[in-house]
């Protein structure tokens, strides 16, 4: 699906580890004790932010462009969110849906020992990744 990339500023932290934060969401902040877990930390927290304000139907801004950013006494980031393997990781609880196929079809699937949900799952993705 969709990936977007925004510009993170990573502060050394005097305790040690990495604080960053996120000049379009200036609430958003993280920590990590090294670059790579502020990295994945940023990336988590981008995502909560990204999809508390689209539940909530509120603006979400776009990225500034790298130029556009002051980054005061950290470095510069750009993080990447894939909104896909986020909600893939995050939203993962299964829901019921009814659907209708002939009787025939039922039979011969149920005495194969076929698993309709599995089938289904399967071909949503792959539908999904043929599109």
């Amino acid at each position: 699906m969709k990936k977007t990339f925004y510009p993170a500023v990573f502060h050394k932290a005097e305790e040690g580890g990495y604080w960053v934060s996120f000049p379009d969401f200036p609430e958003c902040l993280t920590e990590g004790d090294d670059m790579a877990e502020a990295y994945e930390m940023a990336v988590d927290a981008l995502g909560l932010e990204l999809t508390d304000r689209i539940k909530r139907k509120e603006e979400v801004p776009a990225a500034r462009e790298a130029d556009q950013v002051d980054t005061e006494d950290g470095v510069l980031v750009i993080v990447e969110f894939d909104q896909e393997a986020y909600r893939r990781k995050h939203s993962s609880r299964a829901v019921k849906k009814t659907l209708s196929i002939p009787e025939w079809l039922d039979e011969e699937a149920t005495a194969r020992d076929i698993n309709f949900s599995q089938v289904l799952r399967e071909a949503l993705l792959e539908k999904i990744n043929a599109g």
